[in-house]
């Protein structure tokens, strides 16, 4: 994670593992990726390993079955999204995942599906930090540049404003808010510094 700001505002970006877990079991799964937020699916894809788990009993079974998964892996998203009360450790720790104890029917598809999932993550998380650390003064100026443009423009500093960005490896690009001050950008997105600055100063200007 970085931090860019002053006393006034400040603007956090990271890779959150507890984001890519969720987003990887999810895809993982063959999930739904409708519900709100609609987030796109992850790229590079991970690999599903399971096949018709949920299917136990025949298709009125299936389909319910997949509603409790949806409604419970949306519950640990919000839980990993929620930038204010995230957890200082994983929300999923083996090797029993009691964060998921009354979410029985997620934590058997976790126990089955955490190890390629943490696979998958370590590598996104550790591309992410190969980027940070290369473009870290890009990056740092993508920010700072576009609030001290909006500074200037209004001839005055900026109020008090937080903006959490979590930026992902999803298959299409833009940003999704998935909370009160938190927005999901897609890694592509941000690898483009002229097309990150043209998304983020509007931002900007609704929130300075």
């Amino acid at each position: 994670m970085f931090v860019e700001g002053t006393l006034r505002w400040q603007v956090t970006e990271d890779c959150p593992w507890d984001l890519l877990i969720a987003l990887a079991l999810r895809d993982l799964v063959g999930l739904d990726n409708t519900l709100e937020p609609a987030l796109p699916r992850v790229s590079p894809a991970v690999v599903p390993a399971l096949h018709g788990a949920p299917e136990r009993g025949g298709g009125a079974a299936t389909l319910a079955a997949r509603d409790v998964l949806e409604t419970q892996w949306h519950a640990l998203f919000e839980r990993a999204a929620d930038r204010e009360h995230r957890p200082l450790t994983p929300l999923l720790q083996p090797p029993h995942f009691t964060a998921l104890d009354r979410a029985i029917e997620l934590q058997d598809i976790v126990l089955a599906q955490h190890e390629t999932a943490a696979r998958w993550a370590r590598e996104r998380r550790a591309e992410y930090a190969r980027a940070s650390i290369e473009h870290h003064a890009t990056r740092a100026a993508d920010i700072v540049d576009v609030v001290h443009e909006r500074e200037h423009d209004l001839r005055r500093q900026a109020g008090y404003f937080r903006l959490d960005i979590d930026v992902l490896p999803l298959a299409e690009r833009g940003a999704w808010i998935v909370g009160p001050h938190t927005v999901v950008v897609s890694a592509s997105l941000r690898d483009d510094s002229r097309a990150f600055r043209d998304w983020f100063r509007p931002l900007v200007a609704a929130l300075v």
